[in-house]
């Protein structure tokens, strides 16, 4: 089997440890694998299975010597450097906002447009979509294509891993505070998160969304290549450390049934049904932490309207909402003959 370099830009962040430890547990074919960060992170270690790597300076790394690039380093260092690696011949699957609206970048799930790998040569970049547009398509995906979906409301429920070690450290503190009678101090995000849950992820646009919405109405559009879908989200930060949750409705150009969409759900790739009410079994951000699958659960007519159905969609954010989908990205991505032909 060929092997291929790769670097994790980004990697001492949460979800570039999360790419060095998934690229080891899945066996990567790597011929060498890099860890690149700022400068004030480089010359330290960081582990990579039974090794330890030696963190490089994103600043005058050297991508030309890189077949993949796995970059989870912010928008505002991926619009610099992703680019800069492109050009430098390196294959870049970005895991930040930067690039998932540009036209000429493909914004993938492999479990649900995994064709689209074809256009990455475009620009060299292909685009990791957002944490919580990922596990919703990859269990609305069967369904859509049984029946096309018209409309998308969803709530979420997120975790504060999303946010970053910064933020995993202040519900801690907090909490700690808290139960110490103290006062919470706020620092990452505007209001107490600790016993507490925020209906703010990411600024305020102009037509009273957040940004975090307005992704998962575009990239659900651009993803499923269907303009007229419409989805309306309302993004809320909670307590919880690690795992995502949803709370999703969808109307179907037909109707399906709760046990059509139990049977459509439990065979699709990626997806793990748990959905017993009888013996009070559903998914919880606790049973998807650390688990590659999307939980879905509580599968129900929707009382409103005959063509809407229910759903309840958990997944661990960290995983399959960002690293696990980026690392998925670069097993579509070895297989393509235009891929290894051009010398990657």
């Amino acid at each position: 089997m060929s092997q291929f370099s790769v670097a994790v830009v980004g990697a001492t962040g949460a979800v570039g440890r999360e790419m060095l430890k998934i690229l080891w547990e899945r066996k990567f074919p790597a011929s060498a694998v890099f860890a690149v960060a700022s400068e004030r992170s480089a010359g330290s270690e960081i582990e990579f299975g039974d090794q330890k790597l030696i963190v490089e300076n994103l600043e005058n790394f050297d991508f030309s010597k890189v077949d993949i690039g796995l970059f989870s380093p912010g928008s505002s260092v991926s619009k610099i450097y992703a680019p800069k690696a492109a050009s430098q011949g390196c294959v870049v699957i970005d895991n930040t906002s930067e690039f998932r609206q540009d036209p000429d970048v493909p914004l993938i799930i492999p479990e649900v447009n995994p064709a689209t790998i074809s256009e990455f040569r475009n620009k060299n970049i292909i685009s990791n979509p957002n944490c919580s547009t990922i596990q919703m398509l990859v269990a609305l995906k069967p369904l859509h294509d049984f029946s096309p979906i018209n409309r998308v409301i969803v709530s979420t429920y997120q975790a504060v891993s999303g946010t970053g070690t910064a933020a995993i450290d202040e519900l801690s503190t907090q909490s700690k505070q808290i139960l110490n009678d103290e006062n919470a101090e706020a620092k990452v995000y505007p209001k107490q998160i600790a016993f507490n849950v925020l209906p703010h992820i990411d600024d305020f646009t102009e037509n009273g969304q957040t940004k975090e919405e307005m992704k998962m109405h575009n990239e659900t559009r651009k993803i499923f290549a269907d303009d007229n879908i419409m989805v309306s989200a309302t993004t809320v930060r909670v307590p919880v450390v690690y795992g995502h949750s949803e709370a999703v409705l969808i109307e179907t150009k037909s109707p399906i049934s709760p046990e059509k969409a139990r049977e459509l759900l439990s065979s699709a790739p990626g997806v793990k049904l748990v959905d017993d009410i009888g013996n009070l079994d559903y998914p919880t951000a606790i049973d998807a932490a650390g688990k590659d699958e999307v939980f879905v659960g509580r599968i129900r007519k929707d009382l409103s309207n005959p063509n809407g159905l229910w759903l309840w969609i958990v997944s661990d954010n960290l995983r399959k909402g960002a690293a696990l989908n980026s690392i998925q990205i670069a097993e579509l991505l070895i297989g393509q003959d235009s891929f290894r032909e051009q010398g990657n």
